[in-house]
């Protein structure tokens, strides 16, 4: 049997595929990453709008494997800006020779499984070819961004780019009239940005998202001792907590305390930054109704207080879901931008687009014109990624029609058995929260299944179509009676503007972290049973 070119090939040099590679080089292993990029940095690398920031703490987002990484880099702030965590990226690359096993401006087209040499052949769009042991996927959950599907949407003669495509050079918005399609995540980011200098600014929303404030601030000579002097405790806390957060959900529940409690914990998880007012609220916010009515109440309130106008207060206030049942954004003002007189809020289940035109987007209610076009539309999640790859396994059945109605893993980390030695980072049903965190263990897991079969003489891994089945199993029993699961999101696999993502599935692995992490080790320390392994 031919030696393949590579012990492994990654895809993606963002922050899993950095730490894959530094962790397979430990091995003495021959490993090479293709990234698509001009730089390392995954999700920080493509996502340059206005705004783009961590909304996880600065301290608890990065590395935790190197002590020396953690005492010789200092945030400047609680949650860092997308240009600091770059810079950051950058330093990690260059602390540890990364680049010199990082193919640049290399793009995957397809990989193809050949059992007959039990290797993966992977094409690169330029026409060129590689093969290796394993292929190991890191190309990041939320990374295949989506454009609306808008009538005309190339028409337009201005400036326009999806938030995650954004000019390296940048975009000067004064003076600029400016569109934003969008209010998830990253149009929350950039709309309290450009209002800041554009001669007008006009949102269009189709769905309003809860959001809460981030209370960010400069982290301080003093803090920053603190931190570095606390690092084994924060990440110790991290392991601990449902979702790798430094917050955790409340063990009472909602009724267990007086109304006058209430209002006061949620004021008070209100005025903290971070994501303690969405996982650490009490126990049962996310799963009784009647409990998810009082902190949504709560959040309705907020926003009425700060938007002047009540009409478009309203229009900013959520009817089809409730608090935390989709990803909320933390902003920084967001809601007094609508306050300004250069900003439009148009609502457009009421006045819908009908196209974009040369000059700028047509709604049922008129023409309006426009210098730049911002699509802060999202993204094809978990999937997407996946399925813009043409990857073949055994008989050259393709992993984008066996996930068809959704995938199957196991673990999130390996697919079906007729895709073998194809381990995924942050796949489908893995742990996700504190991206980092789950990074780090995805990645660990992985490096002790490729050492184990490298220590015996194992060229061919696959999952057991049986363990596959009860790992799915206990997946959608887990998501059982979350509210979010019942929730258009992709948090649900729905994403409208893609073709058969329009009915909602299980995308996600919805327990406790430190469960999936206990799961993973059953596999693991039982001499990885559930796999098949030659």
């Amino acid at each position: 049997m031919s030696e393949p070119d590579f012990d492994a090939i990654i895809i993606g040099a963002g922050m899993s595929g950095m730490y894959q590679l530094l962790r397979l080089r430990e091995l003495g292993l021959k490993v090479r990453v293709f990234e698509a990029g001009t730089g390392v940095g995954g999700t920080w690398y493509w996502n340059r709008y206005p705004g783009a920031r961590f909304d996880s703490e600065s301290y608890s987002y990065g590395f935790s494997f190197s002590k020396e990484l953690l005492e010789e880099w200092s945030w400047s702030e609680h949650f860092a800006p997308q240009p600091e965590t770059l810079r950051y990226l950058n330093h990690v690359a260059d602390r540890f020779d990364l680049r010199r096993d990082i193919q640049f401006r290399s793009r995957v087209a397809s990989a193809a499984w050949r059992e007959a040499t039990r290797d993966w052949e992977i094409a690169l769009d330029d026409g060129s070819a590689h093969t290796a042991r394993f292929l190991i996927t890191a190309v990041g959950p939320l990374s295949a961004p989506t454009l609306p599907n808008i009538e005309g949407r190339d028409s337009f003669d201005g400036q326009s780019f999806h938030t995650s495509r954004w000019p390296h050079e940048g975009v000067d918005f004064a003076g600029k009239r400016v569109a934003v399609i969008g209010t998830g995540a990253t149009g929350v980011q950039t709309i309290q940005e450009v209002a800041k200098t554009a001669a007008t600014l006009t949102v269009f929303q189709r769905t309003p998202n809860w959001c809460a404030p981030l209370h960010n601030a400069p982290i301080t000579e003093a803090e920053q001792a603190g931190i570095k002097a606390s690092y084994p405790e924060i990440f110790r806390r991290c392991e601990e907590t449902f979702s790798c957060f430094l917050h955790t959900p409340d063990p009472r529940g909602t009724f267990e305390v007086t109304a006058e409690e209430r209002e006061a914990f949620l004021e008070k998880l209100y005025g903290e930054p971070g994501f303690g007012i969405w996982v650490g609220l009490y126990r049962d916010m996310l799963t009784d109704p009647a409990a998810n009515a009082i902190v949504s109440d709560f959040i309705a309130r907020k926003i009425r207080s700060r938007v002047t106008d009540p009409a478009t207060a309203e229009k900013l206030i959520p009817t089809n879901h409730g608090f935390g049942t989709r990803r909320v954004p933390l902003e920084t003002r967001y809601y007094e931008v609508y306050n300004q007189p250069n900003v439009t809020l148009v609502d457009i289940r009421e006045t819908p687009i009908e196209r974009i035109t040369p000059t700028g987007i047509r709604t049922s209610g008129g023409d309006h014109e426009f210098d730049i076009i911002v699509f802060a539309t999202g993204f094809d999640a978990l999937t997407g990624s996946f399925d813009r790859i043409d990857i073949r396994g055994i008989d050259g059945r393709s992993l984008k029609q066996a996930w068809t109605g959704g995938a199957r893993t196991l673990v999130g980390m390996m697919a079906e058995e007729v895709f073998p030695n194809l381990l995924m980072l942050l796949g489908p049903h893995t742990a996700l929260g504190n991206i980092p965190r789950s990074i780090e263990y995805n990645v660990d897991w992985v490096t002790r299944l490729v050492a184990h079969a490298h220590a015996h003489g194992l060229t061919r891994v696959a999952a057991r179509p049986e363990a596959v089945t009860a790992w799915m199993d206990h997946v959608m029993a887990i998501g059982e009676g979350l509210l979010s699961n019942q929730v258009d999101s992709w948090f649900t696999g729905v994403n409208r503007n893609v073709a058969g993502k329009h009915i909602r599935t299980i995308a996600r692995y919805s327990g406790s972290a430190p469960d999936y992490r206990a799961r993973c080790e059953e596999i693991a320390r039982g001499g990885y049973g559930e796999l098949s392994l030659a």
